[in-house]
């Protein structure tokens, strides 16, 4: 890997921080993990086209892998804030912005950044 291109850096990094989050979850699975890598794999073309967006790639991949988790499997990562109700993912926030972290949207309360959810 060129650890000097910090658009590779980006998406490696953004890579482990989103299968943390799937580990601490116990759902990094391989069908999982092969999600990740389509997700990492249309970001790098996304951000060869924008570079300024570099530092936005680990929030884009957090959600990619949740849009296809939720097509395939259900919703991720479910909130630990809110326990009334129905279950309910957690968002990502900013939607495009560097330093993103999952939000409950319902109870407002910052959770995690993406890649430290307990």
């Amino acid at each position: 890997m060129d650890h000097a291109n910090p658009i590779e850096q980006a998406l490696h990094t953004a890579r482990a921080l989103v299968i943390a989050d799937l580990a601490a979850r116990d759902v990094a699975d391989a069908d999982v993990v092969s999600l990740v890598e389509a997700a990492v794999t249309h970001r790098r073309w996304w951000v060869e086209q924008w570079p300024e967006g570099t530092e936005y790639v680990a929030g884009l991949v957090a959600q990619d892998v949740q849009d296809a988790l939720l097509e395939r499997y259900g919703r991720w990562p479910l909130c630990p804030v809110c326990d009334a109700g129905d279950p309910h993912a957690l968002d990502v926030e900013p939607e495009l912005g560097p330093d993103p972290h999952w939000v409950c949207g319902k109870a407002g309360v910052v959770v995690a950044r993406v890649g430290g959810l307990a």
